[in-house]
C-alpha cells in the first residue's frame, strides 16, 4: 500500500491507490489529487531553490515541467530537501529539449555546488598568523573548498543573473573554472585558471606544495603560485600546514 502510495503520489495521472479512504466520508479521489499536488509542488519548489539561476535561464514555466519530469524519474531518497538534486545535472544533459543548451548541465552543477559549499562542516584554522611554507608543507584546506571545471562559461552565466542583468553578448561555449567556498556565512565564487584549478586541487588531495606546483606549471607555465597562496590565506582557507605528505 505504501509502495502504491508513493508511486502515485509521483504520477500525475495515476489513479488512486485502492482501499484509500477519508475520515470524514469526502471524496479520497479529490483529496488525494491535491495532496499529489502539494507533493509535486513542493518537490519542484526545492529544486528551484537550489537552481534559482537555472530558473532563470530556461523561465519559471519550462522549469517547472522539467522538474516535474526529473522528479518522476529520480524522486527524493531523503527527507532533507536542500540536498535534493544531486542527479539533475547528469539528467539535464541528456535530456532532448536542451541538446542545444549542454551548457545548463554545468550551471546547474555549480549551483549544486554552492548548496554542498554552504553546508560543508565548520571548523577554525589550526595555524595562527601567516603560515610557514615549504616544498614539502601539506595543507589541509577548509572542508566548504570546492572547485569546478567546465568547458562553458558557467561562472559568467552565474555571475551575470547575480547582477540581474545579463551582459548583452555571452559566448557560454568558453571554458571557465571556479573557486567556491563558504565566507561570513554566504558562499563565494572566484573565477580562477586552469592552472590554478590544477594546484587547488593537488593541496586539496594533500599533495605537497611542490608536487601541487608542478601540476599547475603542467598547465601553464606562467603560473604564479604567490597569488593563490594568498587567497587561500586571505579567506582563511588554509586550516594546517604540515611537513609530512599523506599518502
Amino acid at each position: 500500500m505504501q509502495r502504491a502510495l508513493y508511486q502515485a503520489l509521483l504520477d500525475g495521472n495515476g489513479a488512486v491507490p485502492q482501499g484509500l479512504t477519508t475520515w470524514n466520508g469526502s471524496d479520497p479521489a479529490r483529496r488525494f489529487a491535491v495532496y499529489r499536488n502539494n507533493v509535486m509542488a513542493s518537490l519542484v519548489s526545492a529544486l528551484a531553490e537550489n537552481c534559482p539561476v537555472l530558473v532563470q535561464q530556461v523561465g519559471d514555466g519550462f522549469f517547472r515541467a522539467m522538474a516535474a519530469e526529473f522528479i518522476r524519474r529520480h524522486p527524493p531518497t531523503s527527507p532533507v530537501l536542500a540536498d535534493y538534486g544531486t542527479a539533475l545535472p547528469a539528467w539535464l544533459a541528456g535530456f532532448p529539449p536542451l541538446v542545444d543548451w549542454p551548457w545548463l548541465a554545468d550551471l546547474a552543477q555549480l549551483e549544486l555546488l554552492c548548496i554542498e559549499s554552504l553546508h560543508a562542516a565548520d571548523t577554525t584554522p589550526d595555524n595562527a598568523g601567516q603560515p610557514t611554507l615549504s616544498a614539502g608543507s601539506v595543507l589541509r584546506l577548509h572542508p566548504s573548498l570546492r572547485l569546478f571545471g567546465s568547458p562553458f562559461a558557467v561562472f559568467s552565466l552565474w555571475a551575470a543573473h547575480q547582477q540581474d542583468q545579463a551582459p548583452a553578448e555571452l559566448d557560454p561555449c568558453r571554458a571557465e573554472q571556479v573557486l567556491l567556498f563558504r565566507h561570513q556565512d554566504d558562499v563565494r565564487l572566484i573565477a580562477i585558471g586552469a592552472a590554478e584549478l590544477r594546484f587547488l586541487h593537488a593541496l586539496q588531495t594533500r599533495k605537497s606544495l611542490a608536487q601541487a606546483l608542478t601540476a599547475a606549471l603542467a598547465e601553464d607555465t606562467a603560473f604564479a603560485v604567490q597569488p593563490a597562496l594568498q587567497r587561500l590565506h586571505h579567506y582563511g582557507l588554509i586550516l594546517c600546514v604540515s611537513g609530512r605528505q599523506e599518502k
